[in-house]
């Protein structure tokens, strides 16, 4: 599975302004409505639903919230750098500033799980990381999640 099945340039979003977690998942979900066709507010419901199930910040300036909806026809991500670092309770105690939010189908069952593994592993990495920090073309972020993807795999 690759990044570029997850996304397209239209799911980046910049330098988002957000000043808290709350804030930038409604900004996400938002963008995730106009992707899906879906309820900007089941959407959000749906990954805030899963944050109180325990954060998604896995460390380092990275969350990767997820959540499975019923109406969903295919796996779908959406990306954001934030212009400020915002509190996310990441398992490191630090801000984030890099957020995949992954949507799966109800029955994604372990493609889900792949995707976020995937997801993970790319962005995991510090190279990648360093040159997403600061971007504010969403072509350019788009390009280099799906170059290193590549590389990652």
């Amino acid at each position: 599975m690759e990044l570029s099945d997850l996304l397209s340039a239209r799911a980046i979003m910049p330098a988002l302004k957000a000043k808290s977690k709350k804030q930038l998942l409604q900004a996400m979900a938002g963008r995730a409505a106009e992707l899906t066709g879906l309820s900007e507010r089941d959407i959000f419901d749906t990954v805030l639903q899963r944050e109180r199930l325990g954060s998604t910040g896995a460390g380092n300036g990275l969350a990767i919230p997820h959540g499975k909806l019923s109406d969903l026809g295919r796996l779908q991500g959406v990306f954001a750098t934030v212009d400020q670092p915002v509190e996310f309770d990441a398992i490191d105690e630090q801000p984030v500033d890099i957020v995949f939010m992954l949507l799966a189908p109800e029955d994604a069952g372990a493609d889900h799980l792949k995707a976020l593994s995937r997801i993970a592993r790319v962005l995991r990495r510090s190279s990648t990381m360093q040159q997403i920090r600061g971007m504010h073309d969403a072509a350019a972020i788009y390009a280099i999640l799906t170059e290193s993807a590549q590389e990652a795999a």
